[in-house]
């Protein structure tokens, strides 16, 4: 494909239609036209995620949300897509670039359960909603007696499951309330020391074509160096397991200043499906060397059987609830 000698008039950002997706998209698409004086618009695009009403570990689970866009971008019919960065698969994509990771919002997750209880307030045999396996697993690791029930469906979707009596609770990302003005609704902010969020979660994917002017345009106006560094890093040791989006598997990099400048932390989780095992471990490292801290930590969980556990056959005890929306 041939590149254009110079970016187009009115720039169009490639989103998914769900509401969440909008927003994110919609701030991604503001923010680039306050930085260049670019017009630019919207144009919404069905993924597989959005159309098949299946578990996502059924359809795939990498990538089911990426792929039409990806096409979309690739034939020309936007110029840049913005995707939730943990959807993305780690493998790059030939023709295409990630252009910029914009700052990430808080990547933690939340708990949205009825009567304002936290996780460790709900009583044993309480239903609690989540279509990730990951969460299930470490929820799970807890023993706290509680029912881990499959869903999907878009945020508001999910919680009025909760407000109707079906569900006691759901676990959500905090960034995707935080990006829909509803933080207030989450009951509890589930420290990464019990639950660490999914590689990439809360943090954003803006995608361009590769060698299009627009990449570094993008770059330069969005990209924030301390969160590609760290998203960097966690999707290292997520490629270097050799899992999915949807395998039970959590990591979470920060960068912090030290001694002698900025350095990244990291620490990552693999798990049995049913949680019962886990492997974990944390490293440091220089942020230019994002990538590599990644996938020495990786390589480390795997001589202490990482590999085994995410590859056991038996099933995490969750019932499948199919509805269609943004996974967040």
């Amino acid at each position: 494909m041939t590149s254009p000698a110079t970016s187009p008039a009115t720039v169009r950002f490639g989103t998914r239609r769900s509401a969440l997706a909008r927003a994110q998209s919609g701030r991604v698409a503001a923010d680039f036209a306050a930085a260049t004086g670019h017009d630019v618009e919207l144009v919404e695009i069905t993924t597989e995620g959005d159309v098949s009403q299946a578990a996502l570990a059924q359809i795939g689970g990498t990538g089911v949300f990426v792929g039409a866009l990806r096409e979309a971008l690739l034939d020309g019919r936007v110029d840049v897509a913005v995707h939730s960065l943990k959807d993305l698969p780690t493998a790059p994509a030939e023709g295409v670039a990630l252009a910029a990771v914009p700052p990430r919002e808080d990547p933690r997750d939340v708990l949205v359960a009825r009567d304002g209880l936290t996780l460790g307030e709900l009583p044993v045999g309480a239903r609690v909603g989540t279509g990730s396996p990951r969460r299930v697993a470490q929820i799970q690791a807890l023993g706290l007696g509680l029912d881990l029930v499959g869903v999907r469906g878009n945020v508001d979707t999910r919680i009025a499951k909760v407000a109707s009596g079906e569900l006691d609770a759901v676990v959500l990302a905090r960034a995707g309330l935080a990006r829909l003005d509803r933080v207030a609704d989450a009951t509890e902010v589930l420290d990464p020391i019990q639950v660490l969020p999914a590689p990439g979660q809360g943090a954003l994917a803006v995608e361009s074509r590769a060698g299009d002017p627009l990449e570094t345009e993008l770059r330069e106006a969005l990209d924030d160096p301390r969160s590609r560094a760290a998203v960097t890093c966690e999707r290292a040791v997520l490629a270097t397991l050799e899992a999915g989006c949807s395998a039970p598997v959590g990591a979470l990099a920060e960068v912090v200043e030290g001694d002698d400048g900025d350095e990244l932390w990291v620490r990552a989780v693999a798990l049995s499906p049913d949680g019962a095992l886990d492997v974990r471990r944390s490293a440091s490292g220089s942020v230019t060397a994002a990538e590599e801290v990644g996938r020495t930590l990786a390589g480390e969980m795997l001589a202490d059987g990482a590999a085994d556990l995410m590859h056991q056959t038996t099933a995490a005890s969750v019932t499948t609830t199919t509805t269609t929306g943004q996974q967040q």
